[in-house]
């Protein structure tokens, strides 16, 4: 991340900000991916309360450069308002060097314990017989695709389709992620302590579903649906708290996160790239909101299958007939 969001500030032309912002968002990707397992590892007790922490310091992290990222370059400059950003990756990863100093003199588990947990080598390769583990990826891809439009586009958006001018959306997507303070405080909390998740679940889709179609049907009120909008993203933290609370062990925690978020960081990826395209074919906005609405058909089949309280193991057990340590 540091080196990508340095790169980012020193890029000199479209080509360098490509790779610098590949750097900076593989150093993100690789972050959120091995989050879910550090909690499942360290708090398998508390893993609601833990992941409403973490997804809260998410939503800051997220609405801080969307509301100062134009106040900083109009001070400064652009390269300063790109670059910026890298200095909260170095705080970042001081606690996790200290961490690796402290583990490497005192191991958490002794490597020569016949009882310590390993990973299962064949569990990755098991997970595309899970419908846990779609139904999740399917939950996953809808919250990164939309989520990756509104980050890429809804300044732009509420331009085109409101008439606010560029500070305004700016701010306005700050707005949007503000709104994750709240949901990543309490949906984790709230879905370990519910017995079905599905109720959650229903009201992500009914808030994103009103979020986005309200700027197709009333756009002159784009306040509203940015709020609702933001509540709607209590998708996330619910994904985060479900790859630990969906799975049995550290190990099966590892490659469910692997497997959600790399499935579903690749269709979120495309996201904004489809807005793009639709935007230059159609020279429109409404093109592109009805691919954010159908995107969201991709959690359909979350609301049936992750209902049930069970795991990843418990599920391919049943399935092959065969354990899954």
């Amino acid at each position: 991340m540091v080196a990508g969001h340095l790169t980012r500030a020193l890029a000199s032309d479209a080509s360098v900000l490509v790779v610098g912002s590949g750097l900076a968002l593989l150093g993100v990707g690789i972050g959120n991916v091995l989050l879910p397992p550090v909690v499942k590892r360290y708090f398998p007790a508390r893993v609601g309360a833990i992941t409403a922490v973490y997804a809260t310091m998410l939503a800051i992290g997220t609405t801080t450069p969307a509301l100062l990222g134009i106040p900083i370059a109009a001070a400064s400059n652009w390269r300063v308002s790109l670059g910026v950003w890298a200095a909260g990756a170095v705080v970042a990863a001081v606690p996790w060097i200290a961490q690796l100093v402290v583990l490497r003199r005192r191991p958490l588990v002794d490597p020569e314990d016949p009882g310590a947990e390993r990973p299962e080598p064949a569990l990755e390769a098991r997970l595309v017989r899970s419908r846990i583990a779609w139904a999740l990826t399917g939950m996953f891809a809808a919250s990164g695709i939309t989520a990756y439009i509104v980050f890429g586009w809804l300044p732009e958006i509420l331009q085109g389709v409101s008439g606010v001018d560029a500070g305004t959306g700016g701010a306005l997507l700050a707005l949007f992620a503000i709104m994750g303070f709240p949901v990543s405080i309490v949906t984790p909390v709230l879905a370990s302590r519910l017995r079905s998740v599905r109720p959650l679940i229903v009201l992500a889709f009914a808030l994103s579903i009103v979020g986005f179609g309200g700027l197709l049907v009333a756009p002159g009120i784009p306040v509203l649906w940015v709020v609702i909008g933001g509540l709607g993203a209590l998708w996330f933290p619910l994904c985060l708290f479900l790859i630990g609370d969906r799975t049995r062990t550290q190990s099966g925690a590892v490659a469910l996160s692997g497997f959600v978020q790399g499935i579903g960081y690749l269709a979120g990826a495309a996201g904004p790239l489809v807005v793009g395209i639709l935007r230059s074919a159609t020279g429109g906005w409404t093109a592109p909101l009805v691919f954010a609405l159908l995107s969201l058909l991709l959690a359909v089949p979350a609301i049936f299958v992750l209902a049930r309280r069970r795991t990843v193991e418990d599920e391919l057990a049943e399935r092959t007939g065969a354990p899954v340590a």
